[in-house]
Protein backbone atom coordinates (compact mmCIF):
# COMPACT_ATOMS: atom_id res chain seq x y z
CA UNK A 1 0.00 0.00 0.00
CA UNK A 2 1.35 3.37 -0.71
CA UNK A 3 -0.29 6.20 1.70
CA UNK A 4 0.62 9.96 1.56
CA UNK A 5 -1.21 12.39 4.21
CA UNK A 6 -3.24 15.66 3.33
CA UNK A 7 -3.33 17.86 5.51
CA UNK A 8 -2.94 21.67 6.11
CA UNK A 9 -4.53 24.96 7.60
CA UNK A 10 -8.37 25.83 8.12
CA UNK A 11 -7.85 28.78 6.22
CA UNK A 12 -6.24 27.92 3.01
CA UNK A 13 -7.07 29.60 0.15
CA UNK A 14 -9.54 28.46 -2.11
CA UNK A 15 -7.37 27.88 -5.10
CA UNK A 16 -5.33 25.83 -3.06
CA UNK A 17 -8.57 23.73 -1.93
CA UNK A 18 -9.49 23.06 -5.12
CA UNK A 19 -5.86 22.23 -5.98
CA UNK A 20 -5.78 19.85 -3.28
CA UNK A 21 -9.04 17.97 -4.47
CA UNK A 22 -7.65 17.81 -7.55
CA UNK A 23 -4.23 16.08 -6.37
CA UNK A 24 -6.24 13.74 -4.11
CA UNK A 25 -8.02 12.58 -7.38
CA UNK A 26 -4.61 12.04 -9.51
CA UNK A 27 -3.19 10.39 -6.32
CA UNK A 28 -6.34 7.97 -5.94
CA UNK A 29 -5.86 6.61 -9.98
CA UNK A 30 -2.25 6.00 -8.91
CA UNK A 31 -3.10 3.67 -5.87
CA UNK A 32 -1.92 5.92 -2.94
CA UNK A 33 -4.20 5.99 0.11
CA UNK A 34 -5.03 9.76 1.83
CA UNK A 35 -4.81 10.09 5.55
CA UNK A 36 -6.48 12.96 6.13
CA UNK A 37 -8.07 13.93 9.70
CA UNK A 38 -11.59 15.99 8.42
CA UNK A 39 -10.58 19.06 9.96
CA UNK A 40 -12.74 21.90 7.86
CA UNK A 41 -10.51 23.61 5.02
CA UNK A 42 -7.60 21.45 3.85
CA UNK A 43 -8.08 17.89 5.15
CA UNK A 44 -11.91 18.36 3.48
CA UNK A 45 -10.16 19.20 0.26
CA UNK A 46 -7.97 16.38 -0.14
CA UNK A 47 -10.99 14.01 1.00
CA UNK A 48 -13.41 15.30 -1.51
CA UNK A 49 -10.44 14.44 -4.20
CA UNK A 50 -11.11 10.46 -3.14
CA UNK A 51 -14.30 8.79 -4.81
CA UNK A 52 -14.02 5.57 -2.85
CA UNK A 53 -14.16 5.13 0.82
CA UNK A 54 -11.45 2.45 0.78
CA UNK A 55 -8.64 5.02 -0.72
CA UNK A 56 -8.79 7.07 2.26
CA UNK A 57 -8.22 6.64 6.18
CA UNK A 58 -9.62 9.51 7.85
CA UNK A 59 -8.56 9.81 11.88
CA UNK A 60 -11.08 11.90 14.27
CA UNK A 61 -9.24 13.55 17.16
CA UNK A 62 -11.97 11.35 18.67
CA UNK A 63 -11.16 8.25 17.94
CA UNK A 64 -7.42 8.38 16.97
CA UNK A 65 -5.78 9.82 20.56
CA UNK A 66 -4.41 6.57 22.14
CA UNK A 67 -1.99 7.33 24.71
CA UNK A 68 0.66 6.18 22.59
CA UNK A 69 0.28 8.76 19.90
CA UNK A 70 -0.39 12.02 22.51
CA UNK A 71 3.07 10.60 23.29
CA UNK A 72 4.45 10.77 20.45
CA UNK A 73 2.96 14.96 19.84
CA UNK A 74 3.83 15.46 23.45
CA UNK A 75 7.44 15.38 22.30
CA UNK A 76 7.08 17.61 19.00
CA UNK A 77 4.66 20.10 20.84
CA UNK A 78 6.88 23.04 22.15
CA UNK A 79 3.98 23.47 24.78
CA UNK A 80 1.92 20.26 25.45
CA UNK A 81 1.15 21.56 29.52
CA UNK A 82 -0.89 24.25 27.69
CA UNK A 83 -3.21 22.38 25.65
CA UNK A 84 -6.63 21.53 26.22
CA UNK A 85 -7.68 17.60 26.12
CA UNK A 86 -9.45 18.31 22.71
CA UNK A 87 -6.32 19.64 21.12
CA UNK A 88 -4.61 16.72 22.83
CA UNK A 89 -6.40 14.94 21.05
CA UNK A 90 -6.19 17.05 17.80
CA UNK A 91 -2.06 16.19 17.93
CA UNK A 92 -2.73 13.00 18.55
CA UNK A 93 -5.02 12.44 15.50
CA UNK A 94 -2.02 14.24 13.32
CA UNK A 95 0.51 11.30 14.71
CA UNK A 96 -1.64 9.01 13.10
CA UNK A 97 -1.70 10.75 9.67
CA UNK A 98 1.78 10.52 9.64
CA UNK A 99 2.18 7.00 10.82
CA UNK A 100 -0.75 4.66 10.12
CA UNK A 101 -3.53 3.21 12.82
CA UNK A 102 -0.36 0.84 13.70
CA UNK A 103 2.11 4.01 14.69
CA UNK A 104 4.45 2.07 12.47
CA UNK A 105 3.49 3.01 9.11
CA UNK A 106 4.46 5.80 7.74
CA UNK A 107 3.05 8.04 4.87
CA UNK A 108 5.83 8.67 1.55
CA UNK A 109 5.19 12.24 1.78
CA UNK A 110 2.87 14.95 2.99
CA UNK A 111 1.52 17.71 1.27
CA UNK A 112 -0.25 20.65 3.14
CA UNK A 113 -0.54 24.26 3.19
CA UNK A 114 0.39 26.49 6.17
CA UNK A 115 0.00 30.42 5.84
CA UNK A 116 3.14 31.66 4.69
CA UNK A 117 4.60 27.98 4.58
CA UNK A 118 4.92 28.06 8.34
CA UNK A 119 5.30 24.71 10.63
CA UNK A 120 2.10 26.48 12.44
CA UNK A 121 -1.03 24.89 14.43
CA UNK A 122 -2.16 21.38 14.01
CA UNK A 123 0.08 20.91 11.10
CA UNK A 124 3.07 21.64 12.66
CA UNK A 125 3.21 18.34 14.68
CA UNK A 126 2.33 16.51 11.21
CA UNK A 127 5.40 18.15 9.49
CA UNK A 128 7.76 17.91 12.74
CA UNK A 129 6.94 14.23 13.00
CA UNK A 130 7.53 13.41 8.96
CA UNK A 131 10.81 15.03 9.34
CA UNK A 132 11.97 13.41 12.00
CA UNK A 133 11.58 10.32 10.27
CA UNK A 134 12.70 11.91 6.80
CA UNK A 135 9.58 12.03 4.94
CA UNK A 136 9.19 14.48 2.68
CA UNK A 137 6.77 17.35 3.06
CA UNK A 138 5.60 19.54 0.38
CA UNK A 139 4.41 22.78 1.34
CA UNK A 140 2.11 23.75 -1.14
CA UNK A 141 2.79 27.74 0.21
CA UNK A 142 6.86 26.85 -0.58
CA UNK A 143 6.52 24.79 -3.23
CA UNK A 144 5.22 26.78 -6.39
CA UNK A 145 3.93 25.19 -9.73
CA UNK A 146 2.29 25.98 -13.01
CA UNK A 147 0.57 22.55 -12.89
CA UNK A 148 -0.79 19.42 -11.11
CA UNK A 149 1.37 17.79 -14.09
CA UNK A 150 4.74 19.63 -12.63
CA UNK A 151 3.93 19.12 -9.08
CA UNK A 152 3.35 15.64 -9.04
CA UNK A 153 6.47 15.45 -11.58
CA UNK A 154 8.70 16.54 -8.67
CA UNK A 155 6.66 14.37 -6.10
CA UNK A 156 7.26 11.30 -7.56
CA UNK A 157 11.24 12.15 -8.01
CA UNK A 158 11.09 12.89 -4.40
CA UNK A 159 9.93 10.08 -3.34
CA UNK A 160 11.39 7.36 -5.53
CA UNK A 161 14.24 7.42 -3.07
CA UNK A 162 11.70 7.32 -0.06
CA UNK A 163 10.24 3.97 -0.83
CA UNK A 164 8.10 2.00 1.57
CA UNK A 165 10.45 1.27 4.99
CA UNK A 166 9.01 0.52 8.47
CA UNK A 167 9.62 2.89 10.50
CA UNK A 168 13.45 3.03 11.84
CA UNK A 169 13.96 4.41 15.74
CA UNK A 170 15.24 8.59 15.53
Amino acid sequence: MKYYAGVGSRDAPKDILDFMTQIAEHLEQKGYILRSGHAKGSDQAFEAGVKLEVNKEIFSSRIASSDEAKEIAASIHPAWHLCSDYAKGCHGRNVYQILGKDLNTPVSFVICWTPEGKEIGGTRTAIVLAKRHKIPVYNLALHKFNSLEEMLSQLYKMTISTSYRRLRPV
